[in-house]
């Protein structure tokens, strides 16, 4: 999950790689079908591995690993059966061009395979699931291989959403409701959104 400077990446120029982890919550809003919707907080947080600075115009990797997060069993006194089709995004950092996206690790994702793709300079993963409610989870790390800017200029990432009608992590939510068992759409965003990695441009 970290990137060691002189690894094996076409044209990198960049000083040792440095590694934090960063907390966060995710405050979420689940969306049933019938009553109001429900809110909840999701404890989790992200390992970043990033170079402390690179030469203008040169390429390298970001790494941004989620932490373990665990699927609540019940929100407001309704069981969660299982969530399914997660999908985490990033903005592409300012002052930087995306090269390519790769995923790598990740446990307890359910029997769908996890993807990567990009679009309108957003980066999203996406996991099929399902994973069942209360279980322990670790989505898969996030590798983004960027062209730096302009010098003079640092490199942040952070994850997207800013509310739940601009979140930046997704799922479905499968709740049990009296007789049926019915699709809860669940938009999260993290709060607050801190920056995860820092690299300077020189």
């Amino acid at each position: 999950m970290a990137l060691a400077a002189g690894a094996a990446l076409a044209g990198i120029a960049a000083a040792p790689a440095a590694a934090a982890t960063t907390p966060l919550t995710f405050a979420c809003q689940a969306t049933p079908p019938v009553g109001g919707a429900q809110t909840f907080e999701v404890a989790s947080g992200v390992h970043a591995t990033a170079p402390a600075s690179v030469t203008a115009g040169s390429t390298f990797r970001v790494s941004l690993a989620p932490t373990t997060m665990t699927v609540p069993g019940s929100v407001s006194g309704y069981t969660v059966k299982n969530i399914s089709n997660i999908k985490l995004s990033m903005p592409v950092p300012a002052n930087s061009t995306l090269v390519g996206q790769s995923l790598s690790g990740g446990s307890g994702l359910g029997s769908g395979t996890p993807s990567v793709s990009a679009s309108g300079g957003t980066v999203t993963m996406t996991v099929p699931g399902p994973i069942n409610g209360g279980a322990t989870f670790t989505l898969p790390t996030v590798n983004l291989d960027l062209k730096a800017g302009a010098a003079g200029s640092s490199i942040t990432t952070q994850l997207a959403g800013s509310s739940y009608s601009s979140p930046g992590l997704t799922f479905t939510a499968k709740v049990p409701i009296i007789f049926v068992t019915v699709n809860v759409p669940t938009a999260c965003y993290p709060s607050p959104n801190p920056v995860l990695s820092t690299t300077a441009v020189g």
